[in-house]
């Protein structure tokens, strides 16, 4: 029903998390693979999507990913995002009414006072993204990752949260 596609690189312990949140997914049957597109880890990176039963691609850009994808729906996630309890449920009631692109609620732990946001600078990835395989492979024509993608168009909001990615140079 679901491919999540997660551009990474030395991201391992973030990567774990992300993965460990998508366990439930997987056994439901909502989340049919999870891809993992690495951008040159110099870490164990590989070992963690290895383990996880990810699809791993080295030293691949987000469009290898989507062209790999397998499923109608994408879930674009950072690595170290986790989703909380009710997030299959809105996915699935999205999945069956809707057409366009979707993004989670920050958890009431991720959310930042004004100023805070301001100068950490905007993530438009850190919500997540649900997209269509067809939306993102037009839109990964003209933008090279996952963020830009979702800096790129507009999405309506699930209802369910997303516990942000802490901020990272890596």
């Amino acid at each position: 029903m679901l491919s999540v596609v997660i551009e990474t690189r030395n991201h391992e312990d973030a990567l774990a998390r992300t993965l460990a949140s998508l366990v439930g997914g997987a056994v439901e049957g909502v989340v049919r693979e999870v891809i993992v597109c690495d951008a040159g880890s110099s870490d164990r990176t590989h070992t963690v999507a290895d383990h996880a039963g990810c699809h791993y691609l080295a030293d691949a850009h987000l469009e290898a990913g989507i062209r790999q994808a397998r499923s109608e729906w994408l879930l674009l996630l950072e690595p170290g995002a986790r989703l909380l309890d009710g997030w299959m449920d809105a996915v699935l009631a999205h999945a069956g009414d809707a057409t366009g692109p979707a993004r989670f609620q920050r958890a009431r732990q991720s959310k930042q006072p004004f100023l805070a946001r301001i100068l950490s600078g905007r993530r438009p990835l850190a919500e997540g993204l649900m997209i269509t395989r067809r939306q993102a492979l037009s839109l990964s024509q003209r933008e090279p990752s996952a963020a830009a993608i979702a800096k790129a168009i507009t999405a309506r909001r699930l209802g369910a949260e997303i516990v942000v990615a802490p901020f990272s140079k890596g």
